[in-house]
């Protein structure tokens, strides 16, 4: 299924440990309209502007999440269909800079987007209203527990 001409819902749903462990991992309508609107709001207008964009978890079934050890209190935004970790790839090279100064600079409304581990990934949601154009970074402490923390740099044009 195409949800924009070129992102399809196969892309947004593959999980290797999905397939590994035989969960079922596609979503219901809601989460399906949800992925929708973040492709169609966000996601698309970046790729036409960028190039391709490498979608490396998208949608996740509770069961999948619980299987990754994602966030379940609340739970992760990527079960409502309303996230995408994403990566930016020019000549080789790993540019998810480029990703969030795109986002940051495009006047476009987006709920969270978390700088994972000095730029390894992007996580980008949108919700269908009340978005807070919320900046974070992701970070291990000295136990090795992710935190997130605002960035210095948190203005938004």
């Amino acid at each position: 299924m195409r949800l924009s001409k070129n992102f399809t819902l196969a892309e947004l749903t593959r999980s290797s440990t999905a397939k590994r462990m035989g969960i079922y991992n596609a979503p219901d309508y809601e989460p399906l309209q949800n992925l929708q609107r973040l492709i169609t709001c966000l996601v698309q207008p970046m790729r036409d502007e960028l190039g391709p964009i490498r979608v490396s978890s998208g949608y996740r079934s509770l069961a999948l999440n619980k299987a990754i050890g994602g966030s379940e209190n609340p739970i992760s935004q990527h079960c409502k269909g309303e996230a995408l970790d994403l990566q930016f790839w020019q000549e080789g090279v790993m540019c998810n800079e480029a990703i969030y100064e795109w986002v940051k600079n495009s006047g476009l409304e987006f709920d969270q987007m978390i700088n994972e581990y000095d730029f390894e990934w992007i996580h980008l949601s949108y919700k269908d209203g009340q978005n807070r154009n919320e900046l974070l970074e992701a970070y291990k402490d000295e136990k090795g527990k992710t935190k997130y923390r605002t960035p210095k740099d948190v203005s938004i044009i």
